[in-house]
């Protein structure tokens, strides 16, 4: 099924440079194809302070991108897998080579006297095992005080002419904002086959703060985001919301022996001393000194843990959940919310990256043919429609932005089925059919045949509406596509 939309893809994007040779346009193509044989582009957009940088950090493994408020947080900046280590500057046309330092196990880019506005963007390259399958995107904060650092995240991600050079976004929020909402919808108003939520997860940013750094925060941002993941405005925007302890998240996959040498020393005290040391920030760096903890120790675990990470961690280690910091780095990184996202990642943006490129690909050669016509776009445009129209795989995001843009109407149950079936969920067959993921062959053919039944006589059905009438024969032929690979 994707292999042949790629195809499809290829032909026209070929066709298009065709149409275009002689045009520096034609260039522009000949970039989509190329792409379409990367890995994914995701970016990570929000508001200012809403913890961007640190969640990157927190996917790729490693301290790379700079969480202060320096030069460089005001710069778009990619991350993309290489053979060497290397910084490059993007001013003007000319690309210019950056000395950058590992400091303190942080990436220290020295932009050489250039101003951050002279910059257009700079790209790290750096040989990183999370990034072979994805490119990651840090934007700007958008509403930050500086409005040129925000208009570049609305130039890259929302351009007034030119497509979008990112695939997906990981849109970070902290609560549901207006310019939240309006970013969104902007990101979403160019697309192939209409407004669609496929290509973006929101993550309610910095979750262990809405239960102000109690042992229960998580639980608390769980609800939070389970809530705002239904409300029916973020729905046709999201494809899902996932809490984040974003800072947590990178302290776990950085941890080191040393740190938790010193959150033993915490661990240690009776629970009801640890209580009251943890009451605040600063009662934590300024009372007992007895602990064995210097003021600078105290504040570079706040730095890297926050009250909340801290309280964790070492109740982890007091009550034997961990022991080591291997174990601990794998209790936190899952209780920070990061394991659920490299998941709804993989899933709903990896599995899916070949449609997604394919999209990217497809709205290049739509906007280039509406804004440049010329001699054989008409025909060009023509071909982009026939793809767009005939390809399964557009088709299921038609129909999963009908059911959340609430187009698609019925009862919960079939509805809620509906988005599964068509990959909602995830694209696996397991995740479509809602069955364990070591479920065996015989099971997952059992329940597509059992589906494909069901979706068939509710698109036949006199009583089925028109628009679920649509959608069900949608249903019918990814339950046709799953048995096919399931035969294969």
């Amino acid at each position: 099924m994707t292999p042949r939309l790629t195809d499809r893809t290829r032909t026209v994007l070929a066709h298009g440079i065709e149409v275009y040779r002689g045009t520096p346009h034609a260039a522009r193509l000949a970039a989509a194809r190329d792409r379409l044989d990367d890995p994914l582009r995701v970016a990570v957009a929000g508001r200012v302070k809403a913890g961007k940088s640190t969640l990157l950090n927190a996917l790729v493994g490693e301290r790379l991108a700079p969480t202060d408020a320096g030069e460089c947080t005001r710069i778009v900046t990619w991350y993309r897998d290489g053979h060497t280590y290397q910084v490059r500057a993007q001013v003007g046309r000319e690309q210019r080579q950056l000395r950058f330092a590992r400091e303190h196990d942080r990436l220290d880019i020295d932009l050489g006297g250039l101003n951050a506005d002279d910059v257009s963007e700079l790209v790290v390259t750096w040989p990183a095992q999370a990034l072979r399958a994805v490119t990651l995107v840090d934007t700007p904060g958008i509403g930050s005080l500086t409005t040129s650092a925000a208009r570049r995240t609305w130039d890259l991600l929302v351009p007034d002419e030119e497509e979008t050079p990112a695939d997906a976004v990981v849109y970070l929020m902290r609560h549901l904002h207006a310019g939240d909402v309006e970013f969104l919808r902007a990101f979403h108003d160019a697309e192939v086959s209409r407004p669609s939520p496929v290509n973006a997860i929101g993550v309610l940013s910095r979750a262990d703060e809405i239960a102000v750094g109690r042992l229960d925060s998580m639980a608390s941002a769980r609800r939070v985001a389970t809530r705002l993941g239904a409300d029916p405005n973020v729905r046709r925007l999201v494809q899902s919301v996932v809490p984040v302890a974003g800072l947590l998240a990178e302290t776990a996959v950085t941890l080191t022996e040393e740190e938790v040498a010193r959150l033993r020393r915490i661990a240690d005290l009776p629970v009801k001393e640890a209580e009251e040391l943890l009451l605040s920030a600063d009662r934590f760096t300024s009372s007992k000194p007895e602990l064995g903890l210097t003021e600078l120790e105290r504040s570079a675990l706040l730095t890297r843990f926050g009250v909340f990470g801290v309280r964790l961690a070492s109740t982890m280690l007091r009550r034997g959940v961990a022991g080591t910091a291997s174990e601990l780095a794998t209790e936190l990184a899952d209780r920070s919310g990061l394991g659920r996202l490299q998941e709804l990642l993989r899933s709903l943006f990896f599995e899916r990256r070949d449609v997604l490129k394919c999209r990217s690909a497809l709205l290049a050669v739509a906007e280039l043919t509406h804004a440049w016509p010329r001699p054989g776009s008409e025909r060009l445009a023509a071909e982009v429609e026939e793809v767009v129209a005939s390809a399964h795989p557009f088709n299921e995001l038609r129909v999963l932005s009908g059911l959340r843009a609430g187009w698609v109407s019925g009862k919960d149950e079939v509805l809620d089925e509906l988005e599964r079936v068509i990959g909602g969920s995830g694209g696996a067959t397991h995740q479509r059919l809602r069955l364990p993921a070591d479920a065996g062959g015989p099971e997952l053919n059992a329940a597509a045949v059992t589906a494909l039944e069901r979706w068939q006589r509710r698109a036949e059905s006199p009583m089925t509406s028109y628009e679920m009438a649509v959608a069900a024969r949608v249903a019918v032929r990814s339950c046709e596509g799953m048995l096919a690979d399931l035969s294969r």
